[in-house]
């Protein structure tokens, strides 16, 4: 019987495994491919507390060397089945069958991609899914966003209070996102829109230089760009733990700051739940609400 199971080794679930190993519990830590989330692919962290600048794979290393120093276990397989079985929850792998008296589900979410040829490549390169993560790098220089939901309106807004020219594009005539947002955007004299039209192919070696953009009538056109910022949505990676926790429309789990679901002693941390701020730093402060919280559960000096 294992104290706190934590699924997902990204910066959410290792500092929860952190926490909880401080506190002397029993820690395993399931991850489905690799530790460190998303933050492996950054480049470059600038805005996290102490340290200035740390690639996020160094970041990502130094976070799973905490947490198994201080004796959290952590195995790589991938939990498919959530369920409760009398006073206890029960995690399923291909594997193995895991029994425990809580569970942290910090799965994060994916970036939705374009699926295009070398997008993968490009990351980092001129290529970028977090606006406020990146932006910075493109001071004075042109950008694309592409998207035209509320993710995108606000990516753009950031981006024209630092970049020469942001180029929108936007696959319909009309933009998805918060109608406020779109105004105060269209006010902005950098930024053009581009309807009705996809990016279609990514240009330049070893970095980014242009897009191709195609538009609804087949007519093709190429904008010289420094970065592109993907902003087509996220897949948060929660469907295997529906009978346990409660998701809105877009399979977020519902939680608050508490980091609470419906089911007491399961808790959710990270980008996979419902929030406005998704970011490193915000994170590894739900890994730290959410073992805090378990801990208590564990202790048996809070029900929830």
């Amino acid at each position: 019987m294992i104290d706190i199971l934590v699924v997902g080794a990204g910066p959410a679930g290792l500092t929860a495994a952190i926490y909880a190993r401080r506190a002397a519990k029993q820690v395993l830590v399931l991850e489905a491919s690799t530790y460190g989330g998303q933050i492996i692919n950054t480049p470059d962290i600038e805005n996290y507390p102490v340290a200035a600048h740390i690639s996020g794979f160094d970041f990502a290393t130094k976070l799973y060397e905490q947490a198994v120093a201080l004796g959290a276990e952590i195995r790589f397989e991938k939990a498919t089945e959530l369920f409760e079985e009398g006073d206890h929850k029960v995690v399923v792998t291909p594997k193995n069958r895991y029994e425990a008296r809580a569970v942290i589900l910090a799965t994060g979410s994916e970036n939705r991609k374009l699926g295009l040829e070398r997008e993968n490549t490009l990351l980092g390169k001129g290529i970028s899914y977090c606006a406020t993560c990146d932006g910075a790098f493109y001071r004075k220089k042109t950008v694309a966003v592409a998207g035209g939901g509320n993710t995108a309106l606000e990516d753009a807004l950031y981006l024209a209070d630092l970049a020469e020219t942001v180029y929108l594009i936007h696959r319909r005539d009309a933009l998805r996102g918060d109608a406020a947002t779109a105004e105060e955007l269209k006010k902005r004299e950098n930024v053009k829109f581009i309807w009705n039209s996809n990016v279609t192919k990514l240009l330049g070696e070893p970095r980014l230089q242009a897009i191709e953009v195609t538009d609804k009538g087949g007519s093709v056109s190429t904008i010289p760009v420094d970065g592109l910022f993907i902003a087509v949505g996220r897949i948060p990676e929660n469907q295997n733990f529906a009978g346990l926790i409660d998701l809105d429309e877009g399979g977020y789990a519902l939680a608050g700051e508490d980091c609470l679901t419906r089911t007491p002693g399961v808790y959710v941390a990270g980008d996979t739940r419902t929030k406005t701020v998704r970011q490193l730093v915000t994170a590894a402060a739900d890994g730290a609400v959410a073992a805090t919280a378990a801990i208590h559960y564990v202790n048996g000096t809070s029900n929830r």
